[in-house]
């Protein structure tokens, strides 16, 4: 008799087989799993693989000539630069700072450059400098910009310091009294600075007479303190103090509502990071007529160097005169020197210059300037105030005489009928915007 035959035995021949069926399903689950995670590991392996490729192979693209940042890495003693390319962008305001401090920079071609300049034409110059030219030039978006391009001479290495210099100091700073950076180029050998265009001349060129309106007393006042601001704020705020080293009116940007900005680092020049070091010893730089005496006879520069500039500057916005006039009675030639000296006898009305309107609040700041510049243009260093000082004081003459006009105001007004405005005649006395609280306001 067959097994097969027998009725009690089928049912446990079924059960095996499930069984071997459910073994066998198993293995086939778990074969399945292990070919999923090795699936898987290989594409990890594949995305890993062509991600460090695209790494390597973006670390050796090229450099564009297009330079957009620096570091600070700048060799002085040879004049080499060790710095190397970043790309760094600002915003619209130019409010953006990198990482390392500096400000954002923007990334030029030279065909940007060609183009915004019309290939550098004379209908587009603004002027020439110990640097070179500079030019007006018209980006792509219709702003505009102002574009310094070196000199191509025999004083190559010397262009080449002043070019590095600049584009060191400007882009470490950011301040509403300084001229900003918006990028740089070193293409061949053209080397190209782009910065903010100020379109309304230079503080020499509103004394002289040849751009708009001449400026009132109030107006140079303003200048006065903004040139005062923009020079603490290198001398104290930044990580280390920079010293301009020239100072001068040419130098001093007037925007529209009549603010001055500085201008031209080529000759500026860190301090030493020495806390305990007094001075640089350097060769002598700046120009005639705004040199420190205690920098020409020792070589040493030192942030009261700036002071002393700036005393001059006080001298020329008060008599509206150079600082040398050689074509003047000999008396008369060094122009601080001639209006001191009449301060000292009682008589700086006489110094003071020809087109500015005389009145008690006018004198009254001609004659504290004055002593202002005396300060600053002490023969010992030790005698002249910080620049810091020099603000404070100017903020204080402008407190005097905004008082004398108010008080000057109320008499007028108190003779006239009711209906005069007093705001507005407050206003047109000062030469200046006020508010609530005649609050200064910044360029």
């Amino acid at each position: 008799m067959r097994i097969n035959d027998v009725g009690p035995s089928e049912p446990k021949r079924n059960n095996t087989n499930h069984d071997d069926r459910d073994r066998d399903h198993e293995k086939k689950k778990n074969k399945s799993h292990r070919s999923a995670l090795s699936y898987l590991k290989a594409v990890v392996n594949k995305v890993a693989a062509i991600l460090l490729c695209q790494r390597k192979s973006s670390s050796k693209e090229p450099r564009s000539d297009a330079v957009m940042g620096i570091n600070s890495s700048i060799d002085n003693s040879t004049g080499s630069s060790r710095s190397q390319t970043r790309s760094k962008f600002s915003d619209s305001s130019g409010s953006s700072v990198a990482s390392n401090g500096q400000v954002g920079t923007v990334a030029f071609s030279i065909e940007e450059i060609y183009k915004a300049t019309d290939n550098f034409s004379t209908a587009n110059k603004l002027g020439e400098g110990g640097f070179g030219t500079v030019y007006k030039g018209k980006l792509k978006d219709g702003s505009f910009v102002a574009i310094k391009r070196a000199k191509k001479d025999m004083h190559e290495k010397r262009s080449f310091t002043e070019f590095k210099n600049e584009i060191l100091t400007l882009s470490k700073i950011e301040h509403l009294n300084l001229v900003r950076l918006f990028g740089y180029l070193e293409h061949g050998d053209e080397r190209i600075i782009v910065v903010e265009y100020i379109a309304n001349g230079t503080l020499r060129e509103h004394l002289d007479g040849t751009r708009g309106n001449e400026l009132e007393i109030s107006e140079r006042l303003d200048i006065a303190i903004d040139v005062a601001h923009a020079v603490t704020y290198l001398h104290m705020y930044m990580d280390l103090p920079i010293i301009h080293r020239d100072i001068k009116a040419s130098n001093i940007l007037i925007t529209e509502k009549l603010r001055a900005k500085v201008a031209d680092f080529g000759f500026a020049r860190l301090a030493v990071e020495d806390p305990g070091a007094t001075h640089i010893s350097t060769q002598v730089k700046g120009t005639v007529g705004y040199l420190d005496p205690e920098y020409i006879k020792t070589y040493q520069l030192t942030e009261k160097s700036d002071v002393y500039s700036f005393g001059i500057v006080l001298v020329e916005l008060i008599t509206g005169r150079y600082p040398l006039e050689p074509t003047r009675p000999l008396k008369e030639r060094v122009t601080a020197k001639w209006a001191l000296q009449r301060l000292k006898e009682g008589a700086a009305v006489v110094a003071m210059d020809p087109r500015l309107r005389r009145s008690p609040a006018s004198l009254m700041v001609v004659e504290k300037i004055l002593k202002l510049a005396r300060h600053c243009l002490a023969p010992q260093r030790p005698s002249r105030p910080s620049m810091k000082q020099c603000c404070e004081v100017l903020w204080g003459i402008r407190k005097d005489f905004r008082d004398m006009n108010l008080a000057l105001a109320a008499s007028s007004i108190s003779h006239h009928s009711d209906k005069v405005d007093v705001r507005n005649a407050h206003r047109n006395m000062f030469g200046i915007e006020d508010d609530e609280c005649y609050r200064f306001k910044s360029a």
